[in-house]
């Protein structure tokens, strides 16, 4: 800066520093207020709401939110080696207009725990049941507009068993080694944003001495 020394330059960094340190602190203290909320949309599945927000920042904006009571996705292996074998089920998403590779998953109903949710998912769609469960991440894989939190549990000692599917799904399921399953990843086979999460989290916990438990 024109008229600055060295010597006086610093203490001026370190007060930029500071100051952004507490914008940020103050940022992270405050919550949003909402202003309005007007229920744009309510199906089976989820509803959208239009609200007028004041966001922590100060910004006054409009929001549409497709609120969601929240899903659980299941990462089911077999074998405990550094490769093991991951179910993956195939099904058409209208959506993506496509056929998807996905770990299983579906929605929390009204009420239900996580957990509960992931063993009665896993039942329903795959026919398996697990000895052993652990969650291991939770996240949100499009925040920008849909506040569905996602909850990825890891169930191991599987049983097989008769799947009891809904009326309106046809999967198709296959085991693959995680190797396998990376590579998927990798080469754009698995496109499915909370599959991907699960797979990459299975790699690292695999390839990392810490983690491995």
């Amino acid at each position: 800066m024109e008229g600055l020394g060295r010597s006086s330059s610093i203490p001026f960094l370190a007060y930029i520093r500071r100051m952004k340190k507490s914008a940020r602190s103050k940022t992270k203290s405050k919550a949003a207020r909402v202003l309005s909320c007007r229920l744009v949309y309510k199906g089976p599945v989820f509803w959208v709401t239009s609200e007028r927000v004041v966001e922590p920042s100060g910004v006054r904006v409009l929001r549409e939110v497709v609120r969601h009571t929240g899903s659980v996705v299941v990462l089911a292996t077999l074998d405990n080696g550094k490769d093991p074998r991951v179910l993956l089920e195939r099904q058409y998403r209208h959506a993506a207009d496509s056929y998807l590779w996905e770990l299983p998953a579906g929605r929390i109903d009204k009420g239900e725990e996580a957990l509960a949710a992931a063993k009665r998912e896993l039942l329903e769609e795959t026919g398996y049941r697990a000895k052993s469960w652990k969650k291991i991440l939770k996240f949100y894989a499009s925040p920008g507009f849909v506040a569905e939190p996602m909850t990825v549990f890891w169930a191991r000692s599987l049983t097989p068993g008769p799947a009891q599917p809904e009326a309106d799904e046809v999967i198709e399921q296959r085991l693959v080694s995680l190797s396998q399953a990376v590579q998927m990843v990798i080469q754009g086979t698995i496109r499915d944003a909370k599959t991907i999460a699960g797979v990459l989290w299975l790699s690292h916990h695999q390839t990392s001495p810490r983690s491995r438990k």
